[in-house]
């Protein structure tokens, strides 16, 4: 399934962040994966994923910028598909 930012998503629980100045490095322990996310707005949807129903609604906690709003959504997309995230 694509990712629909109106759906409730989390960090998959074998993912470990850990916080850089540029961001962070995320580590898959299923898949084996290094990430390196580099930016500190995209740290922070993620941290707030389990607080909100929807992804949409986590970024716009944290921006309500159109531009940074698409770009922390194309990320999300990204990091569904590369398993850092995954629907509740």
């Amino acid at each position: 399934m694509p990712f629909d930012p109106d759906r409730p998503y989390r960090v998959d629980p074998k993912v470990a962040l850990r916080p850089e100045p540029f961001g962070a490095l995320a580590y898959h322990y299923g898949n084996r994966r290094l990430l390196f996310l580099r930016s500190t707005a995209l740290v922070s949807v993620l941290e707030r994923l389990d607080d909100h129903v929807s992804a949409a609604e986590a970024v716009a906690s944290v921006t309500t910028a159109a531009r940074s709003t698409s770009a922390l959504l194309a990320a999300l997309g990204h990091l569904e598909s590369s398993g850092v995230i995954g629907a509740r």
